[in-house]
């Protein structure tokens, strides 16, 4: 049997919690092809495929952090959620905010998630890998 990896965009702009995702997903259950917009610009590139970014496939979760150079995750995140060809896309929101007015605003925006960000890397990586478990192990994701 043939398992076609899950496809994950992480729009993060930080090196070392691109690292730490991406060895928490590293070891997950199910196949997953990570790719990573490194600000809000290029995220929304990628979603488009435009660009560069043509030739990549839709992705079919996105893990995004709010605090992003050009354009900032609250941006991207109501862009997605106003285009009709993205918006089926689940939006996970993984940031080191807990403030409630950003909690309220991405929920309003159509945030599938919010999660905030430990500090403690074995935190972080309990965190990824909770998220992965749900988002891809339990949930059914919409078709691409």
């Amino acid at each position: 049997m043939n398992v076609v990896p899950i496809d994950i965009l992480l729009v993060e702009d930080s090196p070392s919690d691109v690292l730490l995702t991406r060895e928490a997903l590293r070891d997950a259950r199910i196949a997953n092809d990570l790719s990573v917009a490194r600000d809000g610009e290029e995220a929304m590139d990628y979603l488009r495929q435009e660009g560069a970014h043509a030739d990549k496939p839709r992705p079919d979760i996105v893990i995004l952090d709010l605090n992003l150079p050009r354009k900032d995750g609250r941006e991207v995140l109501r862009e997605i959620k106003s285009d009709e060809s993205l918006r089926r896309i689940p939006v996970v929101v993984l940031t080191t905010s807990s403030s409630d007015s950003d909690i309220g605003d991405c929920y309003d925006s159509h945030a599938n998630c919010f999660l905030t960000k430990p500090i403690d890397f074995e935190e972080f990586i309990d965190v990824v890998r909770s998220m992965e478990h749900f988002w891809i192990s339990v949930v059914r994701l919409p078709p691409s």
